[in-house]
C-alpha cells in the first residue's frame, strides 16, 4: 500500500488519464472536467471498460478499490470516479 497522500487533483489526473485512454481519444487531461459524463459526446465508457479501468488506477495509484465502495452508486461523471477514489486512498491511508 502507498504511503503517498494522494490528493483530489491527483487522483483527478489518474482518473482521467485512464477514462481518455478507455474512450479511444486523443486529449490531454485538462481538457475533461469532473462534470463530463463518463458516456457521452466525448467520453466513451462501457461496463466492462468500466471495470479495466479500475483495474488500472488500482495499480496507478497503488489503492485498493473494494467491493463495498461501489454498492447502491452510480457512475455517471468522471467526478464520481474521483471521488469514490479519493474514498478509497482514504481508508487505505487509515488502514
Amino acid at each position: 500500500m502507498s504511503t503517498v497522500a494522494l490528493d483530489r487533483t491527483a487522483v483527478a489526473e489518474a482518473v482521467k488519464r485512464v477514462v481518455i485512454a478507455e474512450s479511444r481519444i486523443s486529449l490531454h487531461p485538462s481538457a475533461i472536467s469532473e462534470r463530463e459524463p463518463l458516456s457521452g459526446d466525448r467520453l466513451k465508457v462501457n461496463s466492462l471498460g468500466f471495470v479495466g479501468m479500475l483495474v488500472r488506477l488500482e495499480d496507478d495509484l497503488d489503492i485498493t478499490l473494494s467491493d463495498d465502495l461501489f454498492v447502491g452508486r452510480k457512475f455517471h461523471t468522471v467526478g464520481d470516479l474521483v471521488s469514490v477514489v479519493l474514498e478509497a486512498a482514504d481508508e487505505g491511508a487509515r488502514a
